[in-house]
């Protein structure tokens, strides 16, 4: 497995590489420079689980707001950084606990010489992000278009640029819109680098689109043993990004932990709000650090057999419905009370 290969960078008090456990990040969406509303966001991500947060860095602002964003979360923070190399160096002065660039974007060898000087100083390690679409006009041209070789090339070449500057605290990127293209870009990457892979579909889309793409080319993947960090990119709420990231992860078998729901699709049986009860079941399941499963059935005729597997489950009436454990009838309840009833379960779970 390549996982096992990977060398090991810190990041804050977090490691990944190497074997370690594979952590799930997310970015914030709001202005970097108010700290109010950033350290807000952070907090639900930490909540929802988030492992690593990576804030944008535009301004000396964003940079110098850091120091505070710091003081106020729980998990490490990367900056990330487009054009200014300045913006950086401000980043890794103000406590970044690692910055994400593109060496290719940054100018000349002297300003990432500039950057790499206060990473090597710092022990902060540096993030090489190469995208699809910013794959360099000659590996365009050379490749006839934006290819997976095209995008390991470049990466490559940038991670070339910082060793021969005397430095290997990396981990490195390359995402791409297009599923499979990137899922071929990682199977070549993982046989020419031994650095942490941080993988992600990126650009994906909205929740519905984002989450498909996201779900086949991260599991083809990770399938493969190959990531060492993973982002799931969609349009919409971060917290919704560590959902998804924790699902692929445990849809996968790796990582253990967390409640898994399932639900029945729905037929002309079903007799209550299934959907909208399976949707409020998910959301509220979050709050309890199980290891279990809860089934949410939609009728009382198949309910209980369709949940032997799960360890609790609802099934639904008309008007009323079941507690059911290990595929047992234990109570009947009305049905505005399934949910309630369900909270408490798992409350007292033993």
């Amino acid at each position: 497995m390549y996982r096992n290969h990977t060398k090991v960078v810190e990041i804050g008090d977090r490691k990944i590489g190497g074997g370690n456990p594979i952590l799930i990040q997310s970015m914030t969406n709001t202005r970097t420079e108010d700290v109010e509303a950033t350290v807000q966001q952070i907090l639900a991500l930490e909540a929802a689980g988030c492992e690593i947060v990576r804030c944008t860095v535009p301004t000396l602002e964003a940079a110098e707001a850091l120091k505070e964003i710091k003081k106020r979360i729980h998990i490490p923070l990367v900056a990330d950084i487009h054009f200014d190399y300045k913006m950086a160096i401000a980043a890794m002065e103000n406590g970044a606990d690692k910055i994400r660039i593109n060496p290719g974007n940054i100018g000349s060898i002297e300003k990432i010489k500039a950057v790499v000087d206060v990473a090597k100083e710092k022990n902060i390690p540096i993030r090489v992000g190469v995208n699809s679409g910013s794959l360099e006009k000659e590996l365009v041209e050379k490749y006839q278009g934006v290819t997976a070789e095209g995008l390991v090339e470049s990466a490559l070449d940038k991670v070339k640029i910082i060793e021969d500057l005397g430095y290997d605290n990396l981990v490195i990127s390359i995402k791409s819109s297009d599923v499979m293209m990137c899922v071929k870009a990682h199977e070549l990457l993982a046989k020419q680098t031994n650095y942490p892979l941080h993988v992600g579909i990126t650009e994906a889309g909205t929740l519905y689109s984002g989450n498909i793409k996201s779900a086949i080319g991260l599991g083809i993947i990770l399938y493969q043993g190959i990531g060492d960090t993973i982002r799931v990119s969609l349009t919409g709420d971060p917290v919704e990004e560590i959902k998804s990231a924790k699902r692929i992860l445990k849809t996968l078998n790796l990582r253990k932990g967390g409640i898994e729901v399932v639900s029945c699709p729905t037929c002309g049986r079903t007799k209550i709000d299934l959907i909208g009860l399976a949707n409020q079941v998910e959301t509220m399941v979050q709050e309890f650090p199980l290891d279990i499963k809860v089934a949410v059935m939609g009728c009382v005729v198949n309910g209980p057999g369709e949940a032997k597997e799960a360890d609790i489950g609802i099934a639904g009436g008309k008007g009323e419905g079941l507690l059911i454990k290990k595929g047992e009838i234990v109570k009947k309840v009305p049905e505005s009370e399934l949910l309630s009833v369900l909270r408490e379960e798992l409350a007292n779970w033993k």
